[in-house]
């Protein structure tokens, strides 16, 4: 019998500046949001019940990405044009190897800029 699939998601706050450089519209000049992260990982628990420890999670993310963004000017960090979409983008290539084991792979990762809006990369 195969083992059910179990998603594990973490959230993250982090707050940065940006301009879109190719818009043209009232964000292409410099602002700022509070963004909201969610990276969900989907596996089979191990011997101890867990599909990914969330400290292990948190510890991995904050590092990789949160550390690298939060109070930072995005454009100059990243070098791309900062769009949601680019940017959850570029978290995947980030995290991805991290995350993609025997036993559980990254599943999505969702990126809010406003309290109303976000994009999301997941995989099937």
């Amino acid at each position: 019998m195969k083992e059910p699939l179990i998603e594990v998601t973490k959230i993250f706050t982090f707050d940065s500046a940006h301009n879109l450089t190719e818009y043209k519209g009232k964000c292409e000049r410099l602002h700022g949001h509070t963004y909201k992260l969610e990276v969900t990982v989907r596996g089979t628990p191990d011997k101890e019940g867990m599909v990914i420890d969330f400290g292990d999670l948190k510890q991995l993310v904050t590092e990789k990405v949160i550390k690298k963004l939060d109070h930072h000017y995005l454009n100059e960090v990243l070098g791309f044009n900062t769009t949601c979409e680019n940017m959850i983008t570029w978290m995947w290539d980030v995290l991805s190897p991290h995350l993609d084991t025997k036993r559980y792979r990254l599943k999505s990762i969702t990126l809010w800029e406003t309290p109303t809006s976000f994009a999301r990369i997941s995989r099937e």
